[in-house]
């Protein structure tokens, strides 16, 4: 399905990241991956984000490269973009798995969110899309593929998500921009909406408690797993989806579509 197909990853923390999922059902199916990450801080000597990554590429032969990026720093960006060049020339996918707020502004109500932190947390979680984006374009063909991560709380208001449910309504918006904006060459811009899913990024919004309320609600009783969201970023960005751009492909069980608590409200009836 990705043979000869080369691409960049951003955003893998660890193994238990969507990204990292995605990448590996890629690189399983024979596609060539590089890999962005948070840079370490300058006085950090364990060198802890580098060493996170390289333990998991740690001897895969699909992997190109490891190099930081900061996304709120262009020329970090276009350095990226310039080894993507010099190793694939051209760039058939682009996976932006990129999101902060700062916890004091996550954590309280969106009513309190600061100047600072909104301004910190659009910029990292929704305008870094439409940087990465730009500078792609140069790489990117006719069949290239841009996927960004998404939740249901830029849909809906879900308590708890607060200020990053409204960078992912930004978010939102911003892939059908890019959609219509990259059509005309060819090119495809899509968003993955999973429930809930043990990442960091998920502890930070209160994952655990969405857990049981998902299982309770969606049609098929059950949360989704990090195989399936491999599986579906994976197909998002491969030529099994080509006629589909400007799509929010939600993967949370069927529990975005139900207009009540559905399996809650039978329990409690039966109580």
């Amino acid at each position: 399905m990705f043979e000869g197909k080369r691409g960049l990853i951003t955003g893998v923390f660890n193994k238990q990241s969507i990204a990292w999922a995605i990448a590996e059902r890629i690189m399983q199916n024979g596609g060539v991956c590089g890999f962005s990450y948070m840079p370490d801080k300058p006085d950090d000597e364990r060198k802890k984000n580098l060493n996170r990554i390289q333990k998991l590429t740690d001897g895969l032969e699909n992997v190109a490269f490891l190099q930081p990026m900061d996304a709120t720093k262009d020329d970090q960006i276009e350095a990226v973009m310039d080894t993507c060049k010099e190793k694939f020339g051209q760039l058939d996918f682009v996976l932006h798995s990129i999101a902060y707020a700062p916890p004091e502004d996550l954590k309280g109500s969106t009513i309190d969110t600061s100047r600072e932190g909104f301004k910190m947390a659009m910029e990292i979680s929704a305008y870094s899309l439409l940087a990465i984006s730009k500078a792609a374009q140069p790489l990117l063909k006719e069949g290239s593929t841009i996927l960004t991560l998404t939740y249901f709380g830029g849909e809906k208001a879900v308590p708890g998500y607060n200020i990053m449910g409204v960078c992912k309504a930004a978010l939102d918006s911003i892939v059908k921009y890019l959609a219509f904006d990259l059509g005309a060459d060819g090119v495809r811009v899509n968003a993955l909406s999973a429930g809930p899913i043990q990442t960091v990024s998920g502890r930070g919004a209160g994952v655990d408690e969405m857990l049981g309320l998902y299982e309770g609600v969606a049609p098929l009783g059950r949360n989704v797993t990090h195989d399936e969201t491999g599986k579906s970023g994976a197909f998002l960005l491969s030529e099994m989806s080509s006629g589909i751009t400007g799509e929010i492909l939600h993967l949370d069980s069927g529990y975005n579509m139900m207009g009540s608590p559905g399996r809650l409200l039978d329990r409690f009836r039966k109580q």
